[in-house]
């Protein structure tokens, strides 16, 4: 069977503009009208300003014959009050394309992310092992707010900026045709500075988003809830202060020495630009001077010719030079959504009809040793299966291949007949349910807690009560330790308790016995649960996964003599297999494991 986990040593490959709008546009204009109108205000604004260069040269003429007394002064009113609604007029549309900006960008900033996180979810569960898919996720994040911010600025530069130019092109090409030429002089070195940020930003996003994600880490390992105890009373909050800032000063010199290579060049290409401005003022003088344009067409010209440049300046410095910094972020973002998915179809898989598996090895990314080394065996509908071994035997490993979290490398996992790689990840959870290790404790609610295991069943009917009120009491909650009953806060940054290790690990086993499920995993949930206690709990879980496919981890051997059967891992491999009787006598790896922890039992 191929690797399904994803092959990211290929780089992202080079998309040109067009592309690239073309992919996120429909994305930003679906079931979103209010971009259309405010392309249309744009391009208002843009006919609204051509227009005033017409109406400013109208009023200065007029102005001009009325002092030379050739003009009425309602001509010179009139020109003045067309002129002033033209302004008027671009302010207010201005004005909306400010406010309807700001509330598209971030509702389509929600889309996207809303998509990010959709995609991660369809991605193989292997890849978040992959150093190279979590950075491509932090690039994705931040590729996502620059893509809208691109594409909305793409839509500045269409619709306001370029209607405008032509228009004024169009003005200087029937007053003097040498105008437009020296314009585009002008316009053409700051243009081509662009295309070279491009390179340049790109490769500085590259090379900050893995320092960027160990910063955040950083930060987490100081300030962070589940790490601040420990980092304060070890006295690592210094070691982990200076990380963060070798860091941080990493991420400055790396942009630092990518802004000073594209601002420098920028700079020779602003003064060939001035150069050319220059040049434009001198043929508008000349053509005064030779009387080839009238003191008003003059006036009207070089006011529109100092705001074309203005123009001209934020449209190649601001909003193309942004998209052109943006462009290295966003190729990230897309090439983060075009990672191959995990895959498998929606599909009925049968309940408790066991788990084969044939001749299955799975490989971490990056790493060169085997976790799990072609391992075959299988496991009856309704049977309970424990899986013992040292720490790094493999064991966790096997069980998330066993529930289809992971694909195998090579062999096959069927569950019910129904191999992993042709289901969707929906389909095989659809009835499982888990506790593993690093088991989450969410700060809401007792109730909310162990409820999410069942968000769709909606857990407000007196079945649900009672089904919760069950689960506890099957995973030992003691709720006398809950002031506010099930309605408690377990969080006390949110005004609530904390609970120990021991009362957070009853409240992940009730959570996992409140769904509904056929096969249930325990991947070492009671580490935190002394032996006594862990063994009173698998005793009510044997009771409560009769009938049940059941899955049991745990490096604690007094606690696997529930099993019908037990698999005993050994450096990737399944080196025994068997009940507890016929292996605690063997002479093999369970006997050894059994000997070294028998004074565990006697307690017990």
């Amino acid at each position: 069977m191929p690797d399904m986990k994803t092959d990211m040593k290929t780089k992202p490959k080079e998309l040109n503009v067009v592309t690239v709008f073309s992919r996120l546009a429909p994305v930003c204009f679906k079931n979103n009208t209010s971009i259309v109108f405010e392309i249309s205000l744009m391009i208002v604004s843009s006919l609204l300003n051509g227009a005033a260069i017409l109406l400013t040269q109208r009023l200065l003429d007029r102005a001009a014959e009325f002092a030379a007394g050739g003009a009425v002064m309602s001509s010179v009113l009139s020109a003045l009050a067309f002129l002033a609604l033209a302004h008027a007029g671009n302010h207010i549309s201005v004005g909306l394309i400010n406010y309807t900006g700001n509330k598209n960008h971030l509702k389509i900033v929600g889309i996207l992310r809303k998509e990010i996180n959709k995609k991660a979810a369809r991605l193989a569960p292997a890849d978040f092992e992959n150093t190279e898919i979590l950075n491509y996720i932090n690039k994705a994040g931040e590729g996502a707010f620059n893509a809208v911010s691109f594409v909305m600025t793409t839509m500045v530069i269409f619709a306001l900026f370029l209607p405008y130019f032509c228009f004024v092109a169009w003005y200087l090409l029937s007053l003097k045709p040498l105008l437009v030429l020296a314009l585009g002089a002008a316009f053409i070195p700051a243009a081509l500075i662009q295309f070279l940020r491009v390179k340049v930003f790109t490769r500085l996003e590259d090379a900050s988003a893995p320092v960027r994600r160990e910063a955040d880490y950083y930060e987490q390992c100081m300030a962070g809830r589940e790490y601040f105890k420990e980092t304060r009373i070890l006295g690592a909050y210094w070691y982990f202060k200076k990380l963060f800032t070798d860091c941080i000063t990493l991420l400055n010199r790396l942009r630092w020495k990518h802004e000073l290579k594209a601002n420098g060049t920028e700079l020779a290409m602003k003064l060939l630009t001035l150069a050319a401005y220059m040049g434009v003022i001198f043929l508008l003088y000349t053509a005064l001077m030779g009387r080839e344009i009238s003191v008003g067409t003059f006036a009207a010209v070089y006011a529109s010719i100092d705001q074309l440049f203005r123009m001209m300046n934020d449209l190649v410095t601001i909003q193309i030079g942004a998209n052109a910094s943006r462009l290295g972020t966003i190729r990230n973002y897309l090439a983060f959504m075009d990672l191959p998915e995990r895959g498998g179809a929606d599909r009925a898989v049968p309940k408790t009809q066991g788990i084969r598996v044939e001749n299955v090895s799975f490989t971490y990314p990056a790493s060169e040793t085997k976790a799990v080394d072609s391992v075959s065996f299988e496991i009856k509908g309704g049977e309970t299966v424990a899986i013992v071994g040292e720490n790094g035997s493999g064991k966790s490993t096997l069980v998330r291949l066993l529930t289809g979290l992971y694909l195998p490398d090579q062999g096959l996992v069927s569950v019910g007949g129904v191999t992993t790689a042709a289901a969707s990840m929906e389909s095989l959870f659809e009835h499982t349910s888990a506790v593993f290790q690093k088991y989450q404790r969410y700060q809401m609610t007792l109730k909310e807690n162990i409820g999410i295991s069942r968000m769709g069943a909606g857990n407000d009917t007196a079945a649900d009560s009672e089904k919760l009120k069950l689960s506890c009491a099957q995973a030992a909650v003691e709720m006398k330790e809950f002031s506010g009953g099930y309605d408690t806060m377990l969080s006390r940054e949110f005004g609530g308790i904390d609970l120990s290790g021991g009362q957070w690990q009853r409240v992940a086993i009730a959570r996992a016995f409140f769904r509904d499920h056929d096969l249930i995993v325990l991947d070492e949930p009671t580490a935190a649960i002394d032996p006594i206690e862990e063994s009173r709990i698998y005793n009510r879980f044997a009771e409560i996964v009769r009938d049940k496919t059941a899955i049991i981890v745990t490096h604690r051997m007094g606690s696997v003599r529930l099993a019908d059967r037990i698999l005993v891992m050994k450096k990737g491999a399944l080196v025994e297999t068997g009940t507890h009787d016929a292996l605690v006598n063997s002479g093999g790896e369970y006997e050894r494991l059994f000997n070294a922890q028998k004074q565990w039992y006697r307690q017990a």
